[in-house]
This record gives C-alpha cells, structure tokens and sequence, in this order.
C-alpha cells in the first residue's frame, strides 16, 4: 500500500511543479493587481501541497515521526518568510518570494531524504538568511552612499580572499574556506557580492579608459587569488560577471572581445598547471573510462540522471546516496533521479523567471549603480545555476559550485538569501521611482489643465462680450456705439426682452456641466512592470 502510494504521490508532484512552474511565466501577461495577487495565493497553495505530500511519502517510508515535526516547522517558517516580505515591503516583487520558498522547499525535500541532521542544519541556516534578507532591503533603500564605497569593496573581498589563498586547508583539491566550531565557512560566496558592487560603483564613476583599465586589474586580482586557491568555479563566476557588466557599462564589443581571448588563453594556460583542472577536463570527455582516476562523480550522476527517466523513481525509492555530495554539487542529480527529469526541469525554468525578474528591474531602474548590481547579481546566479547543472550533466566540466537555494551548505544559502534581499530592496526602489515618475506626470499634467482651462476662461470673456455686441447690434440696426436704447412708439425704453436674452446667454455660458464618474475608474488598477 505504502509503495502504491508513493508512486502516485511521485505523478502528483509532478504536475503541482508544473502547475507552479507554469503560473511563474504567466504571470508577466497578468495585467492587473487581482489577478496577480491570485496567480500568488495559488502557487503558496501548490507549494505547500507538493511539500505535504513530500513528507507524507517520507514519513510512511520511515516511520520516523520528527519528519512530521519538521515539516510543521518548514511551514511556519515559509509562511513567516512571505508574511514578513509581504507586511513590511508592501512593494515586494511576491514572484521572487515565492520562488525562493518554493526552491528553498525542494532544497530541504531532496536534503532530508538524504541526510535528517543536513537538513536540520539547512533550517537552522535558512532561518539566519530570513533574517538577514528582511534586514537588506532596509538598507538599500536608506543608504544613499553606496555608490561611494568603491575600494572598499575591492579591500573587503580582496582581503577576505587573500585570507583563504593563505590559510586555509586544501580539501578536495581545493582551498575554500574555514571550519569554525565545526561550521564551514566559503567566504568567496559572500566576496561574489562584494565585487558586484565594487564593479558597480566604479564603472558607475567613469567608463573612460583609465577607469577601465584599474577596474579590469582589481577584478584580475581577484580572479587570479582564486585561480591559486584552485576555486576554479568562484574563479569562472567573477570573470563572466565582469565581462558583462563591462559590456553593457560602456557599450564597447572589443572590450567583450578581449575578454574573451584573455579568459581563453588562462583556461589553457591553467590546464597546464593545475593537476586538478586536468583530472575534471578528462572526466568530462569521458567519465567512464576515467571512472576510477576521478570520473567517478560524473559517471554517477549520469546513471542516476538516467535511472530516473522522465517521471524518477519515487521518493526514498531510488539510490541517490550513491552520488557524491549529492546533497551540495549533484543534488540536481539526486532530484532527477528520485522525482525525474520533468520536475527537474521544472527547477531549470523557476530559476530562469527569477532571472528574467532580474533582468526586469535592471532595465527599469533609472539610478544607474543600481542597475549594474541588478545585471551583476542577476548574471551571478543565472550563471552559477548553469555551472552547476552544466555539470552534473557532462555538458561542461565540473567546477564544485553550489545550486543556488538548492544545494546544501551554509555559506551558499546565506549569500543566495542576502542576494535575494538586495534584487527585492532594488525591487522597492524601482517602485518608488515609478511612483515618483508618475507624481511628476500627475503635477504636470494638472498645471497643463490649470493652463488650458485659464486661457480658456480668458478667451471665453473676451468672445463673450463681442458676441453680445454683435447680438445687440444685429436685432437693433439703428443702434449707435454709445448711443442710447430703443424706444417704442409712446418713446419710452424697451430693454427687457433684449436684457433677457442676454441674461440667458450668460447662465448657460457660466452653467457647469454635471460631474460624470470617469469610466476608467470602474477598472482594476493596472499592473506597471
């Protein structure tokens, strides 16, 4: 029965993910707020679904009574999670919300089927990211200075990688980080951000060669610590970062273009020199016939890929803990063997729209720093997701980086979350641009009205008294300018019915029109993207 259950549970999921996914890229053809607000209510619906049956799955699997218990805490704290953006930014972009739950859900899904206590810890982490994301938007909406602090951001990131470079231990080939009370700390997750902003402020500054030049060797310098410390993904991340924001900062294709030559040349030139690079190369061309000299990851992620198929084995019904790390680098792979290649698919594109949000609020913010830290962080995250599932799937080889809000580990989900809480404080600012925008159309187009509806009273008194004039003159003919007023017969004055006319000609000149209610008020409010 349980089994019975689990393979039906396994279709289910499939088609809330793809409910959820589907509803991410309608979204932007919804022209007005309800129907926005709606499309978000379902996918928290679709969300929590798909978790409950999840754990259900999990729980009759095991019959471990503690996964009923962490699930009733993942709720609380993803619905804290979108209250909280929801009450205290009421101008939240709710899309990004909802997708960093939801990929924060399938993160913790896939982490506690493989190990209880990492998941425990993942909590624990996303609940210290929550905190630190709500705080973010905070500050850059209040910090107006930050587009001065350029070279403190390149002496912070610089210094914090130095620091790794130096002393810290080599562990799979690599140096990364620390171990601090028995928590890993990667401190060039956190200098990834640091660098947007630098790269940011400076070419906000200046796009003269100069600026350029001093530019591209603090970002050199940064890239080559890496290199040394053999974090070769770290490494990849910063220079396709500043590659792009280079270009679309000075608009300049032979800028882009030595770029590329020059990051072409190292790759060779750090094939040659590192053992480590070569090993990864050589998997990748074929993880099979290097499966015992390091294409054993590859070639296990790949079996795994392939045992799942479209629709994947089931929860607890596959063997993902036969993949290495594969609750940090190949978790993707964990998730298309166990849930399959659609939901896994599914993933792809969730993160695709969070990028095509960012790239959304890039184009539309005014400011220009903040517009390069969009196109930065955005262009971080698009391209550490291909990383990683480039990867796992032997379409690139392996560089050791984390899916973002996915993967597990500490370091990785605090810089993804602080990530998140810039893009929505960027989000903040967009809005209040656009209402500052349209509060200045709204003031001049009531002075334009206040001016037309001046010149027009002005024109109206003038033809008013000519047309009077010619009115008197036209049903008098024997009237003088200046001469006196009809008389009849007996000569005596006959003003009245000339005075009526007149009169009734001025009231129906001063008379205002009644107030209609404007049909475009009965509309719902629309949306401005």
């Amino acid at each position: 029965m349980v089994n019975i259950i689990a393979e039906i549970s396994k279709y289910m999921m499939i088609v809330l993910m793809a409910a959820y996914t589907f509803s991410c890229f309608s979204i932007f053809a919804q022209s007005y707020e309800e129907d926005e607000k709606r499309v978000y209510i379902l996918q928290n619906v679709l969300m929590f679904l798909m978790q409950f049956l999840a754990y259900a799955v999990m729980y009759l699997k095991t019959g471990e009574q503690k996964l009923l218990l962490f699930f009733a805490v993942q709720v609380v704290l993803l619905v804290a999670v979108i209250l909280l953006y929801s009450i205290l930014y009421p101008n939240v972009s709710r899309l990004i919300v909802n997708n960093m739950c939801m990929l924060l859900s399938v993160g913790l899904i896939m982490i506690t089927r493989l190990s209880y206590e990492s998941a425990v810890k993942q909590f624990i982490f996303i609940a210290l990211g929550t905190a630190f994301g709500l705080v973010v938007p905070v500050l850059i909406r209040k910090l107006k200075f930050l587009a001065d602090w350029v070279y403190i951001y390149a002496g912070v990131g610089f210094a914090a990688l130095l620091l790794v470079a130096v002393f810290a231990a080599t562990s799979g080939g690599a140096k990364l980080g620390f171990s601090i009370g028995g928590i890993g700390i990667q401190p060039s997750e956190f200098v990834k951000i640091l660098f947007v902003f630098y790269v940011a402020a400076s070419l906000k500054n200046s796009t003269e060669f100069k600026n350029v030049v001093i530019t591209t060797a603090v970002a050199a310098a940064h890239v080559l610590i890496l290199v040394v410390s053999t974090d070769l993904g770290a490494a990849l991340i910063l220079f396709v970062v500043y590659l792009v924001m280079l270009y679309v900062a000075t608009k300049q294709p032979l800028y882009a273009a030595a770029g590329i030559g020059a990051g072409s040349l190292a790759a060779v030139a750090g094939y040659h020199l590192f053992a480590h690079i070569k090993i990864r190369v050589s998997a990748w061309k074929d993880p099979f016939a290097s499966y015992n000299e390091g294409g054993y990851q590859v070639a296990q992620s790949l079996f795994a890929i392939g045992t799942g198929s479209w629709f994947g084995m089931g929860l607890c019904q596959g063997s993902p803990d036969l993949i290495p790390v594969a609750e940090s680098d190949f978790i993707f792979s964990a998730i298309a063997e166990e849930l399959g290649v659609i939901f896994a698919l599914c993933v792809i594109l969730i993160c695709v729209s969070c990028y095509v949000m960012f790239l959304n609020i890039a184009m539309e913010l005014c400011n220009r720093f903040y517009k390069l830290v969009a196109l930065g962080l955005g262009t971080c995250y698009i391209f550490q997701v291909f990383l990683t599932i480039g990867g796992v799937t032997k379409f690139i080889p392996s560089t050791g980086v984390t899916l973002p809000l996915v993967s597990y580990g500490g370091s990785s989900i605090l810089s993804s979350m602080i990530m998140i809480g810039i893009i929505q404080g960027l989000y903040i600012l967009r809005e209040d641009e656009e209402e500052e925008l349209e509060w200045k159309r709204e003031m001049a187009a009531r002075k334009r009205r206040a001016k037309a509806a001046r010149e027009k009273r002005e024109r109206s008194g003038n033809g008013g008294r000519n047309s009077e004039d010619y009115e008197g003159q036209r049903q008098n003919p024997g009237r003088r300018t200046g001469g006196g007023q009809k008389r009849n017969g007996a000569g005596q004055d006959e003003p009245g019915r000339e005075r009526a006319i007149k009169d009734e000609q001025r009231g129906s000149r001063n008379k205002k029109p009644t107030k209609e209610k404007s049909k475009f008020e009965e509309v719902p409010k629309q949306r401005i993207r």
